[in-house]
């Protein structure tokens, strides 16, 4: 009588058939190991070589959510000449999630694609509902001193990084007025609390993507002095999502607002953040984060 040692038995087990009893056991086994023969050659495949889909099995794409600013009731900065910043905004955030989507590299969602009002918090609620990676914020805001110009990237800190900074970040945090008595402002101690949430990878997911920006921008976009800061921006408070915004001049000084009214000057705008975004995933798959 045949000998079913333990190769047999775990073959049997894996094939789902475990005959017993002498020569028809080994019969048995023959013919399920023929027919898996057979059926591994009709798939291309030799005995003990694993299907080639289970080992190229391409790793999910990082999400991004790009969010351009303001919107619908809320236009944002105006420019010296009448540029309402929303539709800035928005027509850049388009065109870079087209050239990210073209890319073929990455799952982009826009949190407007039209003319209309979100409130904050609506933004953020957006980016965790998606599962972003990375959170962008779009926006070309209006400073009191018109003779300031440059692109410029913030992360979010409890402490702003300079006067300017802290007053750009209460202007930004001020959209929600437009929303109406439904939407509350968030108390100083609740705000506080917001802060402490954010893991300190996140921050550091911040900080790297702030960075790449600044790279990707020099030599081709001109920079505001001391280009990377940070302040309490509320949009910018997720926990675990890595989120910065992005100044991409200001509608308050003449030569940002006609640059930024050309599709050109927008289209540098954006290759040049395409090209931020890249360096940034390229960096954390090598570990460099």
């Amino acid at each position: 009588m045949a000998k079913l040692t333990r190769r047999h038995l775990l073959g049997g087990a894996a094939s789902g058939v475990l005959l017993a009893g002498g020569g028809g056991a080994l019969a048995a086994r023959h013919g399920v190991a023929h027919g898996a023969s057979s059926h591994l050659k009709r798939a291309g495949l030799h005995a003990g070589q694993a299907p080639a889909v289970l080992r190229r099995v391409p790793p999910p794409k990082p999400v991004i959510m790009l969010d351009p600013g303001h919107g619908g009731k809320d236009p944002g900065a105006i420019g010296v000449s009448g540029t309402y910043e929303k539709h800035i905004a928005v027509a850049a955030a388009t065109e870079l999630h087209n050239l990210l989507m073209a890319s073929g590299k990455y799952d982009v969602v826009l949190s407007r694609k039209d003319d209309r009002f979100i409130p904050l918090a609506g933004r953020v609620e957006l980016a965790h509902r998606h599962k972003a990676d990375l959170f962008i914020s779009m926006h070309a805001d209006a400073l009191h001193q018109s003779d300031i110009r440059g692109a410029s990237v913030y992360t979010l800190s409890g402490n702003a990084s300079d006067r300017q900074t802290a007053m750009l970040a209460e202007t930004e945090n001020s959209a929600d007025r437009f929303a109406g008595p439904g939407v509350a402002g968030v108390p100083p101690d609740v705000e506080a609390i917001l802060n402490s949430l954010v893991h300190e990878e996140t921050r550091r997911g911040s900080a790297h993507m702030a960075a790449s920006v600044i790279r990707s921008f020099q030599n081709r976009i001109q920079l505001l002095h001391h280009p990377s800061r940070h302040a309490a921006f509320r949009v910018l408070k997720s926990g675990d999502i890595p989120s910065v915004l992005v100044e991409m001049g200001f509608m308050s000084n003449h030569l940002d607002e006609q640059a930024l009214r050309r599709a050109a000057h927008r289209t540098q705008i954006t290759q040049a953040m395409k090209q931020a975004i890249d360096g940034y995933f390229l960096r954390q798959r090598r570990g460099m984060l």
